[in-house]
């Protein structure tokens, strides 16, 4: 986005102070998995797809854009709020914001009067008809993009939840010390003596209720944008 910031249909959508997540995201990275954490873990491949997508947007189609920036940062400003206290109570995360960085706008004082601004933009934006259907379709493929993540976390989760019941990882039920597990993080190491934090982001992913409120969430995103931009 920084490279299409000058783009005429994107420039008035770009707040980087406000919205800008990757130093965000990288705090928390740092928080869980310590230095050097970029060569511990790798994009998974519905991430990857999801990233593959947007860097061919923002190559050949810039105005595409609109549509993957509304979806996301609306999302994570609106229901991206609402995960956030549930990862904070799910995996005992500090109260002052370790672990949930991304979802924290600290240079938002109003999300809601944000939130009114970036539509009010939105809706200022000089588009033809033609270019406001493309951004509805893109805004849709990246409401796909983000059930695939999902999706895919949650195969994971029952991989993972198989695998412990046939005693193929060494904390197989979640219980003991947290330090035997493969997906151990030294920062949870206080947040509970007899939990595997691994164990329990998936417990709290696999919850039907948290399923509704990421599906919900990012429909909303989704749908929102179309009824902005037609």
């Amino acid at each position: 986005m920084e490279r299409n910031k000058d783009q005429p249909v994107f420039t008035p959508l770009y707040f980087p102070l406000e919205l800008h997540r990757k130093e965000a995201l990288e705090k928390d990275l740092a928080y869980f998995y310590g230095e050097g954490w970029q060569e511990k873990i790798q994009c998974s491949e519905a991430t990857r797809r999801y990233v593959d997508r947007i860097r061919h947007v923002g190559q050949h189609e810039p105005e595409l854009l609109v549509a993957h920036a509304y979806t996301r940062y609306m999302g994570d400003l609106s229901g991206g709020q609402v995960l956030k206290k549930v990862a904070q109570r799910a995996l005992k995360l500090p109260t002052t914001g370790e672990g949930v960085h991304f979802y924290l706008f600290e240079n938002i004082s109003n999300a809601q009067q944000f939130k009114q601004l970036y539509r009010a933009r939105l809706n200022a934006l000089d588009l033809d008809q033609g270019t406001k259907e493309r951004i509805v379709k893109e805004a849709n493929r990246a409401f796909e993009f983000n059930m695939q993540v999902f999706e895919e976390l949650d195969k994971i989760g029952a991989l993972l939840t198989e695998e412990a019941q046939e005693g193929a990882l060494p904390v197989h039920d979640g219980k003991g010390d947290p330090r035997k597990c493969p997906y151990y993080a030294p920062k949870l190491a206080g947040a509970s003596r007899s939990v595997c934090p691994w164990h329990l982001a998936v417990a709290a992913l696999k919850q039907p209720s948290l399923q509704l409120i990421l599906a919900a969430s990012v429909a909303l995103a989704a749908g929102v944008a179309a009824w902005y931009m037609l």
